[in-house]
């Protein structure tokens, strides 16, 4: 046997000529000219023997392949010819895709009849059925629907149609279902299809637990199979005799729906599952020209974009979650009989093609996420940056070739932090004011601004911390005056002073970066802690409502929800060990990552799933907080002990009742 094969460089064709290399025979290649040195990498890849694997120069767009010079030699000498060069995506260009799929089909059947192969096998898709409702058998055809949907199923039915009514060579189709990697590598070339569902996935797995149930939406079945199950079916039944004329659908027989292959997929990812899953079905109600409509309005088709440019999903796959057509494979299982070629069922090797996605392909893999790229030579002012998180943000940021504007209300502690940073080789300004004196504030944004021109990047990190419940809080209105004047007003008037300049700056650049420093608090509704998580939230407020009026100008806010950090404002106060803490360096790491990621909201898994609690069940919440109060003692300072000079004191032993460890030791669990 000998063979030629167009596309055989790629992702189902190099696996076909694998299959092809355990039978004996001289495989022609079809490659372009600059593409001779992949083919080779492939050779060697293969281990195929000198000689077996011989290239063909040409291009689908000419006449012949563009192989009229081969003709001769080529003439009598190849017993199949397999087509599979087409372009399967379905966000390419009507243009490309009608000239790669229908005139390069043609020319492969104009080459077939050319040098008298004996066979002619055409790699079709299950997109030629268009949008047909119901089952598709491998006898129809002329049955598709709803083709002009999409490029993309109009030009895999009409390439099928050449073969049909012009080839002179007898012929086979097949009719693979969606491709996903090799169940037993996971390997695929790029993302498509199921793949652009992965970042959605990942990103649920990082804000809540996997446990969690979610809600998902069931759909219709999709018919996903592994691209080494569709090669060694085209081998074999390429290789029966009697099969000529015939189509062949290589798809699942029992196809799983678009709800149950993410769930597949979020199972291999360690993301939760949508335990409930709602059937779409349920908007049928709506008639199909008032759904149409809505979703051609400009503002409910700039969301619909927009959300989808956030999760890397291309409109065109959304047709694959109520894709209305089943496919009956009777034809691929007839010829398969008697061997061990089979679908295997999608959580068998969901795992593999997760782990190489995750490894390989992930589209985070290929941007630029260093520190450097995103703040290297910009202007990054942060508040609190004398301790604790805003000094480890600001060490982090010089080192990442910023230039720093330090800000607190203590010049000798921020002279130490300048020093380390400029020890290091950094650069670092010192910018001292008091953030709780709305004047001041404005006083140092206006210097800032006459200094240095402008700031790129502002982290609203400085704030101040209360542990005091309601009952002891009565006589002491000015506690929620001084928390809400230095962790919203003040925060608030540093933005408003500097969001000019970063406005005029940013537009069309997306330049501009807001970073508010926020609380877990925020999202737990944490007992004790009113008069701080409120001055928190206020903060949180202004920044959705800002966010949107900032857009077209690309200056972007991000909330972090900080989890406890250990600094030496908790160090003296023991019973703190038990909760889940991370270090100023860690809570630094989250600042300069949301420099790099610009993300809207960063927060830990434990805040994620008392905010979700909440929304859904906030009795329940309100129960379990309550618990919480009433395990976890007040603060020394809040029952009213001071020192010798009659200052506030931390109680460093206030002990923890076994309950209350084994509380604090839950809500690690839920962190982590």
């Amino acid at each position: 046997m000998s063979y030629f094969v167009t596309g055989a460089t790629g992702f189902i064709g190099r696996n076909l000529v694998e299959q092809l290399l355990e039978r004996e025979g001289t495989i022609y290649v079809l490659v372009r000219d600059g593409s001779r040195g992949r083919l080779e990498e492939l050779r060697n890849r293969w281990g195929a023997e000198e000689g077996r694997i011989v290239p063909v120069v040409g291009d689908l767009s000419h006449e012949n392949l563009g192989c009229t010079d081969q003709v001769a030699e080529l003439r009598g000498n190849v017993d199949h010819c397999f087509h599979l060069a087409a372009i399967y995506d379905m966000t390419a260009d009507a243009e490309s895709q009608r000239v790669a799929n229908v005139e390069g089909t043609r020319n492969a059947v104009e080459l077939a009849g050319a040098i008298d192969a004996k066979h002619f096998h055409m790699v079709s898709s299950i997109a030629a059925a268009g949008l047909y409702e119901g089952t598709f058998t491998e006898g129809m055809f002329d049955e598709a629907t709803k083709l002009d949907n999409h490029p993309y199923f109009a030009t895999k039915h009409e390439s099928e149609a050449v073969v049909r009514d012009e080839s002179e060579v007898p012929w086979r189709v097949y009719r693979p279902g969606i491709v996903v990697g090799h169940s037993e590598t996971g390997e695929i070339d790029k993302v498509d299809g199921p793949y652009y569902f992965f970042k959605l996935i990942q990103r649920a797995r990082d804000l809540v637990p996997q446990w969690f149930p979610g809600v998902g939406i069931e759909g219709r079945e999709i018919n996903l199979v592994p691209v080494d199950f569709v090669a060694q079916s085209m081998d074999h039944i390429a290789h029966r005799d009697g099969l000529d004329g015939k189509v062949f659908h290589l798809t699942d027989p029992k196809p799983l729906s678009a709800g149950q292959v993410i769930n597949a997929f979020a199972k291999a990812a360690h993301a939760p599952e949508a335990t409930m899953r709602i059937d779409s079905k349920m908007i049928d109600f709506i008639p199909k020209q008032v759904r149409s409509g809505l979703q051609m309005l400009p503002p409910v088709k700039r969301i619909t974009d927009q959300v989808l440019a956030d999760l890397g999903i291309p409109r065109e796959v959304l047709v694959y979650i109520n894709y209305p057509t089943s496919f009956d494979s009777t034809n691929t299982q007839e010829a398969l009989k008697g061997t061990d070629i089979s679908v295997p069922p999608l959580p068998a090797y969901s795992d593999k093609l997760w782990d190489y996605w995750e490894r390989n392909l992930d589209p985070d893999l290929f941007k630029d996420r260093s520190l450097s790229g995103a703040i290297g030579g910009k202007t990054v002012l942060i508040t609190g940056a004398s301790s604790g998180i805003g000094k480890a943000a600001a060490v982090k940021a010089a080192a990442a070739g910023a230039k720093v504007l330090l800000v607190a209300r203590t010049p000798e502690k921020l002279e130490e932090t300048r020093e380390e940073i400029e020890e290091a080789g950094g650069e670092a300004h010192i910018h001292r004011a008091d953030l709780s004196e709305i004047e001041d504030v404005e006083r140092m944004a206006n210097e800032v601004l006459e200094e240095h021109g402008r700031v790129d990047v502002l982290v609203n990190n400085a704030g101040r911390s209360i542990r005091r419940s309601i009952a002891l809080s009565y006589d002491r209105f000015h506690d929620f005056e001084r928390t809400m004047q230095l962790n919203y007003f003040g925060s608030l008037k540093l933005i408003m002073s500097l969001l000019p300049t970063m406005r005029k700056r940013s537009k069309g650049r997306k330049g501009g970066h807001i970073i508010n420093v926020s609380s877990i608090g925020v999202q737990t509704n944490t007992p004790r802690f009113s008069a701080y998580v409120a001055s928190k939230a206020a903060l949180d407020a202004w920044s959705r409502c800002a966010a949107s009026e900032l857009l077209d100008d690309g200056v972007s806010i991000t909330t972090i929800h900080m989890p406890l950090v250990r600094t030496p404002m908790i160090a003296p106060t023991k019973m703190y060990d038990a909760f889940p803490t991370i270090t100023p360096e860690e809570a630094a790491d989250m600042i300069t990552d949301a420099m790099v990621r610009k993300p809207k909201k960063v927060a830990t898994r434990l805040g994620n799933f008392g905010e979700l609690l909440y929304n859904v069940a906030p009795k329940a919440s309100d129960a379990i907080l309550n618990t919480a109060y009433k395990l976890f003692p007040e603060s020394g300072a809040a029952k009213g002990k001071k020192d010798a000079e009659g200052k506030p004191v931390k109680e460093k032993q206030e002990e923890l009742s076994s309950e209350g460890v084994a509380f604090a030791y839950l809500m690690r669990g839920v962190h982590w």
